[in-house]
């Protein structure tokens, strides 16, 4: 019976990472809101011919997760971002905009959430609508988390691409009210990100004005843009919300490349895009997100 509990204990004291290997969980607890068991099973798409822009593309996901990736205890600032691939809310893109990421963000010292919310769009449904419930739900666990992952509640932040920078947004200007009922103790702890980086957003603006979603007001946090000019997904969408930003008197970081198109992801390249995550780091460390915990 000792060598029972002895065991039991070390288990218990023993980093849900350990091994190298990232812990994965379920974004819900019991049903997933909304859901109506019409979706099929989940899928990764067959890769493009283009050898060169390779991309793990999932589909049909109907039971969220999130993985929780952390670096290096002797990198580890505190600091933790929830990470929203984009696809258009069609796919994820996993591995360009998702695992790549969380891997950038852990050699700097954060821990990246990788989630992976609800796509395809659902049909008599708000397009955004499954995928920002999600993604609160993720902010409120990863806070609610904070002391067993070693991570400060007043630093997490949420990046986004494209579909996935829209979800960014909207979770970062929508943290006063649920898109769905409270389930339970996870739900009383705030899901407002404390910072944001929205990389390529898409579907931010109606024409000149942004969309009614994307609530810009004192409350929202700061964000960091990175856009190409030539994107087909105009960087007026990153433009437009940050002079609101700046209207509501609220800091930003805005980064508009000469070249570099669309889906660029972290991935090098001759295009002065492809240097956006080290000016994140640097406006990540001015801010005091990435400054070494003292505990």
């Amino acid at each position: 019976m000792k060598q029972a509990i002895a065991l039991l204990l070390i288990l218990l004291a023993t980093p849900l990472w350990a091994a190298d290997k990232p812990l994965t969980m379920d974004v819900w607890p019991g049903d997933v809101p909304g859901e109506k068991g019409d979706i099929e099973p989940e899928k990764t798409l067959p890769e493009k011919s283009d050898a060169s822009k390779k991309v793990i593309r999932l589909t049909n996901v109907s039971k969220p997760t999130l993985t929780v990736y952390k670096p290096p205890k002797e990198k580890d600032t505190g600091a933790a971002v929830v990470i929203c691939p984009g696809g258009g809310y069609y796919i994820l893109a996993w591995d360009l905009e998702g695992t790549e990421v969380a891997e950038w963000l852990n050699s700097i010292g954060v821990t990246g959430v990788l989630l992976k919310y609800r796509v395809p769009r659902r049909k008599d449904r708000i397009v955004h609508k499954a995928p920002l419930q999600d993604a609160q739900r993720a902010v409120s666990i990863t806070r609610a988390n904070a002391e067993k992952w070693g991570i400060d509640p007043d630093r997490i932040g949420i990046l986004g691409f494209s579909a996935g920078g829209h979800l960014s947004a909207t979770t970062s200007t929508n943290s006063d009210k649920r898109s769905y009922e409270v389930i339970d103790d996870i739900d009383a702890v705030s899901c407002r990100p404390d910072f944001a980086v929205l990389i390529y957003p898409a579907y931010l603006i109606d024409g000149e004005k942004l969309k009614p979603e994307i609530r810009v007001d004192e409350n929202t946090p700061p964000i960091f843009f990175a856009h190409a000019a030539d994107d087909r997904i105009s960087c007026e969408n990153s433009i437009r919300m940050y002079l609101a930003m700046k209207q509501a008197g609220v800091n930003g970081d805005l980064h508009i490349y000469e070249g570099g198109g669309h889906g660029f992801g972290l991935r090098s390249s001759d295009q002065p895009c492809s240097t956006w995550p080290k000016s994140c780091e640097q406006w990540m460390r001015a801010r005091g997100l990435l400054k070494r915990q003292t505990n």
